[in-house]
């Protein structure tokens, strides 16, 4: 809840999304909401399972508004009904993936003060090794999950949740430290899917989604659900398979779809003649986020399906959606992430809060109604430090003369070399158009003369032999300073990456 009260008009009613699935389900009862394979609810069935279950929170398993519980499993309709059944009942749930080790489940419950935990049964070892001092009860989908609902019949909650009550609380990758719980209303997110829906042009009540990211990151939960938000049809699949996408993509039913880089370059291995056949979509986007899409790869996406469906959108947890890049600039404008997303706008500081000239790297900060309430750490709200109300998450930045957005790098991963700032992602941008090259990470490591010195990792491109260091060194030359090029390559079969499918460059540095 905000700091300050509000006064309200007695018309008042709140902006929340569980409000406008109930209300697509009064609209469009027999409507297809959330299609899995084989499996599928009507808007009627959702709403009704969305009310059994907050039915059973109350009454059955203790929970009260206000309350938090967890989820950790795959994607799977379950996933989903029991964010928004619980959140519906203001109960707020930590959104966790399939991948956490036991340890990790067990911090982050602790630190949520998850009450219930509930759990796909492929994480049954997982959580049973699991330290759960706070979790009363484990709630198993499958049976366990739909007896509990079949006990309860579908009742509205006592109390509507406030569109400033915590909605979902993701929690971030952990690639800095100790990951933390971000504190997402229903207000951001709200605003945030109608500026989507305006922006994108793919969530309208006749749209389809192929929903692809792991529920369990914030950028996964919101594109599953933001058609939900306007009575469209969410399409989720439970894994990613890159053959299986191009697919679905070339039947032509779908009119969105969400992608990070990692699932390009995987669905970019594939036979060149299976890509050919499926190349035709139905598709108003594709959208591309969570973290640097190459110049080279948006080239390839933009030859292989359009040039005019493709969005690359800069964003955080915290923060929501920040920039867009549209089609139209996407080869106009190299390795940029486009104009301030709607509602929002950004600053570029220096060290000393200044504000740096256009041209020049400067911090990242926004200020956006999409902004969230403040992280969950250790039971209690932290609210994070900010700039006068404008908040950044570590990244830099530089603005064209038409405003536009290129990011340059995260504020950590910057290499200082002989005394001069690097930034890896320049350097990555020149490597990924050399022919052998599939995915690339330069990191600083240490050196006694120059501080750090640069190395470039490099996952190659299947059936792809390595190229000579000398040939990288020289491709590397052709566009870069002396100092820029790296002169040390190490070939691996696979980068790091943590759940959400961020490169651990800490990892590969340590």
């Amino acid at each position: 809840m905000p700091d300050r009260p509000i006064l309200v008009p007695a018309t008042y009613q709140p902006l929340t999304i569980t409000g406008a699935v109930l209300a697509a389900a009064v609209r469009t009862p027999e409507k297809l909401a959330v299609v899995q394979d084989q499996r599928s609810y009507t808007y009627r069935a959702l709403a009704e399972r969305m009310h059994r279950l907050g039915a059973a929170a109350r009454h059955r398993l203790g929970l009260a508004h206000g309350d938090h519980a967890a989820v950790v499993g795959p994607n799977s309709l379950e996933y989903l009904e029991a964010v928004l059944g619980l959140a519906d009942a203001g109960i707020a749930c930590a959104t966790l993936s399939h991948r956490l080790s036991a340890t990790e489940l067990g911090d982050i419950c602790t630190d949520a003060r998850a009450k219930v935990l509930f759990a796909d049964p492929s994480c049954r070892a997982v959580v049973e090794s699991a330290e759960l001092p706070g979790v009363r009860e484990v709630v198993w989908f499958g049976e366990d999950y739909e007896r509990l609902l079949a006990a309860h019949a579908p009742e509205a909650p006592p109390r509507e949740p406030g569109e400033w009550d915590v909605f979902a609380i993701p929690y971030t990758s952990g690639t800095t430290g100790r990951p933390k719980g971000v504190l997402l209303s229903h207000r951001s997110r709200a605003l945030a899917f109608a500026t989507m829906a305006a922006e994108y042009g793919c969530f309208g009540p006749d749209d389809r989604f192929l929903a692809i990211a792991p529920l369990a990151h914030g950028a996964g939960l919101a594109f599953a659900l933001a058609p939900l938000f306007f009575g469209g049809t969410c399409d989720l699949m439970g894994r990613f398979d890159a053959e299986e996408v191009v697919r679905r993509l070339g039947s032509r039913r779908y009119t969105g779809v969400f992608l990070v880089p990692t699932q390009f370059h995987q669905m970019f291995t594939l036979d060149p003649a299976l890509l050919a056949l499926h190349r035709e979509t139905g598709l108003k986007s594709m959208i591309s986020n969570a973290s640097a899409l190459p110049q080279a790869m948006k080239e390839r996406i933009v030859a292989q399906w359009g040039d005019g469906i493709l969005h690359e959108t800069y964003g955080s947890t915290e923060c929501g959606l920040t920039t867009n890049l549209r089609p139209a600039d996407q080869l106009r404008k190299q390795s940029c992430v486009g104009l301030p997303f709607p509602f929002s706008r950004v600053r570029l500081l220096d060290d000393d809060g200044r504000e740096v000239p256009r041209g020049e790297i400067g911090e990242l900060f926004t200020i956006t109604p999409y902004l969230f309430n403040g992280y969950w750490q250790d039971g209690r709200r932290v609210i994070p430090e900010t700039r006068d109300g404008w908040f950044s998450v570590g990244d830099l930045a530089r603005q064209d003369d038409e405003g536009y957005v290129y990011i340059v790098d995260r504020k950590k991963d910057m290499i200082v070399t002989g005394g001069i700032n690097v930034y890896p992602r320049q350097i990555e941008e020149v490597l990924y158009r050399h022919p052998a090259v599939g995915e690339v990470a330069v990191v600083g490591v240490p050196d006694e003369k120059w501080g750090e010195r640069l190395k470039a990792v490099i996952a190659l491109r299947p059936g792809t032999p390595a190229p000579a260091p000398e040939a990288l060194i020289e491709h590397c030359a052709r566009e870069l300073s002396g100092y820029k090029v790296p002169r040390e390559y190490a070939f691996v079969d696979a980068l790091p990456r943590n759940a959400n499918g961020k490169i651990l460059k800490r990892a590969l540095r340590d």
